[in-house]
């Protein structure tokens, strides 16, 4: 297969809604198909998202754009993301700010991720295993965060880890549909931006949604 071709063809795609040319390029050098399952590949560069197992998925590309073009990166932004899954968005996150710690609550995934962001050469990034209190508080506070993961309501824990004049993007909602918010916190007021409906697994742990039985 022409992987490189397909992921040609997905960037135009993507430039009739993104503006970003940074998020685009970063997205244009990075092989999706490398962080799927092998009997997915041949569907890696379909606007869609797709299973990675473990009732988890690789986020539809144009979501994954949206939300890194919200985050408004520069090249110099220490960046938080909730929810490693397969490890491609932590990738993109990494070729537009200078380092990026993430963070998966499911230890196969995680150990996934780890191996293929090492085989493709990411040394600004960090993956840990998620703890009980959301996010990762050790490195705050973040420039950036982007929580890839539906949750209940925005989590005071996060924001309390976001930077004055940081961003955040964040799915609220209930487990099956929610809206995506963008959040600037502020000294006195945040400012929240609502960038439409979209359709996230779970965000689980605390100041989020519990684990089904």
């Amino acid at each position: 297969m022409d992987f490189e071709a397909m992921r040609a063809e997905l960037i135009s795609h993507l430039r009739t809604e993104i503006r970003d040319e940074r998020v685009l390029a970063a997205m244009a050098r990075i092989p999706r198909e490398r962080f799927v399952p092998p009997e997915d590949q041949h569907l890696a560069y379909e606007d869609r998202p797709l299973p990675i197992g473990f009732d988890q998925t690789i986020s539809q590309p144009l979501i994954i754009a949206l939300m890194t073009e919200a985050l408004e990166l520069t090249g110099n932004e220490k960046v938080l993301e909730v929810g490693t899954g397969s490890g491609y968005q932590a990738a993109i996150l990494a070729k537009l700010a200078r380092f990026v710690i993430t963070t998966e609550r499911l230890p196969p995934l995680a150990e996934a991720a780890k191996r293929v962001l090492d085989s493709l050469g990411y040394p600004n990034i960090e993956v840990h295993l998620a703890e009980e209190t959301l996010g990762w508080q050790k490195g705050a506070p973040y420039n950036a965060i982007m929580v890839t993961a539906g949750a209940p309501r925005v989590s005071a824990d996060l924001l309390a880890q976001l930077a004055i004049g940081g961003r955040m993007v964040i799915p609220v909602g209930s487990r099956y549909v929610q809206e995506l918010y963008k959040i600037t916190r502020q000294r006195k007021k945040n400012i929240v931006e609502n960038l439409g409906g979209c359709r996230f697994v779970s965000l689980i742990g605390k100041d989020a949604w519990e684990e089904e039985e």
